[in-house]
């Protein structure tokens, strides 16, 4: 096999493995809400129109990844906050290219 051919083959197989990480709908959703900055799980639940157990995977899953972080308040009632972490706003440029080329293309 050729280096041009394994280096292609390698190329494509981060991408399939990126789109397996973040190409769920409500893992796209989720981190594409996030970029407008921290949220409550509430919140995240009305912006993306998720149900509480599938918003509450997709963050676990997320979280688990690296891209999404939290950060509890013990304070009454008890708020949990999620944001982007830097591998999560990391994908700010991707959506921007994304949202290019859906406008032209879609």
């Amino acid at each position: 096999m050729s280096s041009t051919s394994a280096d292609h083959e390698k190329n494509v197989c981060c991408v399939v493995e990126s789109f397996e990480q973040i190409g769920s709908q409500w893992r796209l959703v989720v981190l594409h809400d996030l970029q407008e900055g921290e949220k409550r799980f509430n919140e995240l639940k009305r912006s993306t129109g998720a149900s509480s157990r599938t918003l509450s995977r997709v963050l676990d899953d997320l979280g688990e990844m690296g891209f999404v972080s939290r950060r509890t308040e013990a304070d009454a009632p008890i708020a949990t906050y999620y944001s982007l972490s830097d591998k999560g706003r990391s994908l700010a440029p991707v959506f921007e290219e994304i949202g290019t080329w859906a406008a032209e293309w879609l």
